[in-house]
């Protein structure tokens, strides 16, 4: 009896030890919900070594609560990297190289590698070499399908980027779910070619996907603040649409995507300079829900810490039309002394998102 007792007191012991004690353990508002997590632009945070571990803390915390929060998939708005191939660092600006950003940024995303699927919409410095010239990438080298075998059942649909490579750049990913029936996640590289419009556009109306609810994300489309669709940018990239243009080309006469989420767009001041959103009426009458995140010139401006740890958790709860949207930095959940700035709740942070049948 003694020994049954020691030895229960020695796992109880071990327990507590190995349990890492949570300062601010996030839940859902509903046990039958299920969450996906937005991740903004981390280019921030991969273009400075010292804040390289931040991003890694921000997906190990997604890694460690997969199970706890329902995590069905990671969306990440893009710009991984803040130049595509370069090796001259302008130390006003960054002091690694590309193939050091591209191999943090990949760093970071292989802690959720087979466990959870991760969906990137391509930004415009992944392209080009400092600045979106043209369409070359290394994206499809740092993320092969191969990668993650997360992504092997829910992948249905992908279309080679602008160099002919297939690649995960423009791709679709299916996910079921007895309360919210069936979804449709569609990346696209940045400024979408016409090609990749299409393509998106047959997809959602296939015989196949047309009774999906459709998630459509893409780099650039709303300004920050002001959430105006962009008409005009300066890269030189082509063929090219820009915000506008895949609003007209895509995502008004599609009658199933009800939100599109994007990224690019900000500049240092209040938080709110950092995120947008609007709702339109599509050519069926729905509201599509439009929302940029974009979180790197949080925590101290373009050279500062790259974002804080922000990240937003898209709670769907089994209703099977409502998002509860909820903007939280596990950076500064992590201890007890920081764990009250750790969530932001005015409108532009919190809100609910439903979607109309």
């Amino acid at each position: 009896m003694k020994q049954t007792l020691l030895a229960v007191i020695v796992v109880i012991i071990s327990l507590s030890t190995n349990a890492q004690h949570r300062a601010d353990q996030q839940h859902l508002s509903n046990p039958n919900s299920f969450s996906m997590i937005l991740l903004g632009d981390p280019q921030g945070y991969t273009k400075y070594d010292i804040n390289q571990p931040l991003f890694e803390l921000c997906t190990a915390w997604i890694a460690d609560n997969i199970e706890h929060l329902n995590i069905k998939a990671v969306l990440c708005t893009g710009d991984i990297v803040e130049q595509n191939e370069n090796i001259v660092r302008n130390r006003k600006m960054l002091n690694q190289t590309s193939r050091e950003m591209w191999e943090a940024g990949s760093r970071a995303f292989e802690r959720l590698d087979n466990k959870i699927p991760y969906i990137i919409s391509a930004g415009n410095h992944e392209y080009g070499y400092r600045n979106s010239e043209n369409g070359k990438t290394h994206f499809p080298e740092y993320f092969p399908f191969e990668r993650n075998t997360a992504w092997r059942d829910i992948c249905v649909s992908a279309l080679p980027n602008r160099n002919g490579v297939v690649s995960l750049e423009n791709a679709a990913f299916e996910f079921i779910d007895p309360n919210w029936g069936k979804l449709l996640v569609i990346t696209s590289e940045f400024a979408p070619r016409d090609e990749v419009l299409n393509w998106a556009k047959e997809l959602a109306a296939s015989k196949q996907y047309k009774e999906h609810k459709v998630i459509f994300m893409t780099h650039s489309f709303l300004q920050e603040r002001t959430a105006e669709r962009i008409k005009d940018e300066h890269y030189a990239i082509t063929p090219r649409n820009w915000g506008e243009d895949v609003w007209k080309k895509l995502v008004e006469p599609s009658t199933n995507i009800f939100m599109v989420i994007c990224g690019h767009t900000g500049k240092p001041g209040d938080f709110e300079d950092s995120v947008a959103y609007r709702v339109d009426k599509n050519v069926a009458g729905k509201n599509v829900h439009q929302m940029m995140f974009n979180v790197q010139i949080l925590g101290g401006g373009w050279e500062g810490n790259g974002g804080d740890g922000w990240l937003r958790i898209l709670e769907f709860l089994p209703d099977g039309k409502t998002i509860k949207v909820k903007t939280y930095s596990p950076l500064f959940g992590i201890s007890p002394s920081t764990k009250h700035l750790a969530h932001r709740t005015g409108a532009h942070d919190q809100f609910d998102i439903v979607w109309e049948e």
